[in-house]
């Protein structure tokens, strides 16, 4: 498993969404569609096949062989052993696209995606340990163990300046396993698919009658308990869309809330009032490790990645005065950038 509990009403949710992404096909040529449980939540996959064959086992195997490569919750992946300072393990295929992309859009975003903050993640309690008591103290002597620059692949082997340094891949693997399960569903022959893993997506082709494929973005909510409702919907033409937010996982002290995604540079949970980022990329593994990125960037520093990056477009929530507010690039469909 990567991170989180099983999310049932995003579970649900996505459910309903499939049910209207596959209702208005031709009934010619019905879609092979199911649904299942990985990496901590839920998994939904549509597409259309001439042999009507399913493929759900080995989609299973797939997450499977992913978490014993790239999970921090199976003690015996790849990466748990390279946490644990394992001499004797070496890196996979899995891992090695999974970190050279992290390593990748780190260093583009200047390290505001980072996969060594996982101690900092541990002690503010979203990773896999109990919350800690967290004061300045803490957060300082735990931050020389953070930045993508003290670390690198060498010989399938995980080099560290400081051997307390752990990584984690949880802010990317969704969609790595969105892009993975698209490679398998390519090279059986089909080219029309939709492939949903926690609400990461990835659209290829169209259905059956022509039409995009058409995915939700949440609003965001006031509470985390609050019914999930939509923001607005989306095509995809050969596109993959992530989102990050804040408004579903933290916690409250002392009056005050405190959101899971964490800014390296502080070590402390962001504050900006950035509540959701979905990104539209070419492929999955992209689009989730820059909505990540953003949500540590906030709203000015995000447009202004976004004014001379290619290939990337961003639909961002945030709050305005109390006041829920859209701002998305250019090329984002139902574009309100100036």
């Amino acid at each position: 498993m990567i991170s989180r509990k099983i999310d049932f009403p995003k579970l649900f949710m996505g459910l309903i969404l499939i049910g209207l992404l596959t209702a208005s096909c031709n009934n010619n040529k019905e879609p092979v569609s199911f649904t299942g449980e990985a990496q901590g939540t839920y998994y939904a996959i549509t597409y259309f096949d001439d042999q009507s064959r399913n493929f759900q086992p080995q989609m299973d195997s797939l997450f499977k062989s992913f978490d014993l490569s790239a999970s921090v919750y199976s003690k015996e992946s790849v990466i748990s052993r390279f946490n644990r300072n394992d001499s004797t393990v070496l890196s996979d295929q899995v891992f090695d696209a999974v970190f050279n992309k992290a390593m990748e859009v780190s260093e583009e975003t200047g390290g505001a995606f980072d996969i060594t903050v996982m101690p900092l993640v541990n002690v503010w309690g979203f990773g896999y340990t109990e919350r800690s008591k967290v004061d300045s103290a803490l957060v300082d002597s735990l931050l020389s163990l953070v930045g993508y620059q003290k670390i690198k692949l060498v010989n399938r082997r995980l080099q560290k300046e400081d051997s307390a340094m752990m990584i984690d891949f949880n802010a990317i693997a969704q969609g790595y396993t969105c892009d993975l399960i698209g490679k398998f569903l390519e090279s059986k022959g089909i080219n029309n698919y939709l492939v949903d893993v926690g609400g990461e997506v990835l659209g290829k082709g169209t259905k059956a009658n022509g039409v995009p494929w058409r995915v939700a973005i949440e609003k965001p909510a006031a509470d985390a308990s609050d019914q999930r409702e939509i923001q607005v919907t989306v095509s995809l033409n050969n596109k993959a869309l992530a989102t990050s937010g804040n408004y579903r996982s933290y916690f409250m002290e002392n009056g005050k809330k405190y959101s899971h995604t964490i800014d390296p540079a502080t070590g402390f949970p962001v504050q900006h009032s950035v509540l959701s980022v979905s990104v539209l990329a070419d492929d999955c593994m992209t689009a989730d490790a820059y909505a990540t990125a953003f949500m540590v960037m906030g709203l000015e520093k995000t447009k202004q990645f976004l004014n001379t990056k290619r290939g990337l477009e961003a639909y961002i929530i945030y709050d305005q005065d109390g006041v829920l507010t859209v701002w998305s690039s250019k090329g984002f469909p139902n574009s309100n950038a100036e």
